[in-house]
């Protein structure tokens, strides 16, 4: 066997095991009689030298991953719904973190294009604050902070097209286990009342800021009266009335094509390092 033989052999392999790691095209789908509940945040294009670009899914692919849905027998819900499409096949939820204008500007009117509708998770206090500095003190460009925000005119009419739903990720996008137990509760109880008593709608879910909880958040979500809440777990929850108050999504990455978010519908993860 010659050197280029075996460089070539080597090379070959080494491709195939990084494909075979990134993708897992192998492992087979979960149940398909399991909701997927899809995480997004922005509905932009990527921004140059961005730390945030794995939120920012781009128009066009936002709209091909709808189609993609839709020509493939995917049905649209609200996460208020979810016991009653548990046991249907291929539901999928599509939930927004945060309240970007985007969500407005540009996921809006796709949804309402292809008939599909999606969960909104709204920071009340989401104006001029910088909330990644909460997580990581080191991530203070004001990146997301300087992101145009959802006014609460725009949030309104997207309730009202029938094509959105709200529901709540705290008053100031808190890194919960930091807190006190009074301030939680200040921050799930009270994002919950004002947002219902702004937009005069029921507030039933609630995501975990940055995707971060433990036992105590988990169960003064369902005190406060949350039905569901989501976490950023990537995966497919199995067991959907067990794990109403700490559910697994599939992320949706902006920095990936068609192939991954395929795989991402069939096992809940992209693959192996997910």
């Amino acid at each position: 066997m010659t050197t280029t033989v075996v460089v070539v052999a080597c090379l070959t392999l080494l491709v195939t095991v990084y494909f075979s790691m990134r993708y897992a095209w192998w492992r087979g789908p979960v149940d398909y009689g399991r909701p997927r509940i899809l995480m997004y945040h922005m509905i932009r294009p990527r921004r140059r030298g961005g730390r945030f670009n794995k939120l920012r899914v781009a128009p066009g692919e936002f709209e091909r991953q709808l189609e993609w849905l839709v020509d493939n027998g995917w049905r649209f819900a609200f996460l208020s719904e979810l016991d009653d499409v548990s046991d249907q096949p291929k539901t999928v939820v599509l939930t927004f973190d945060d309240g970007y204008r985007d969500n407005y500007t540009r996921a809006h009117p796709l949804l309402q294009k292809y008939g599909a509708k999606a969960t909104l998770f709204l920071v009340v206090d989401r104006f001029d604050r910088d909330w990644s500095t909460t997580k990581k003190a080191h991530h203070d460009s004001g990146e997301l902070m300087q992101e145009p925000k959802l006014t609460d005119a725009e949030v309104r009419e997207m309730l009202q097209s029938g094509s959105w739903e709200l529901g709540a990720h705290t008053l100031t996008h808190a890194l919960l286990p930091d807190l006190a137990t009074d301030e939680k509760r200040q921050e799930m109880a009270g994002g919950k009342a004002e947002l219902e008593a702004t937009f005069a709608t029921k507030v039933s879910s609630f995501a975990y800021p940055f995707g971060i909880f433990g036992d105590d958040e988990e169960t003064l979500a369902g005190a406060v009266g949350y039905d569901y809440a989501v976490t950023t777990d990537a995966g497919i929850s199995t067991e959907t009335r067990a794990e109403r108050l700490r559910l697994k999504r599939v992320k949706i990455s902006g920095k990936e094509g068609a192939l991954g978010f395929s795989i991402r519908l069939r096992t809940g993860k992209r693959g192996l390092l997910d």
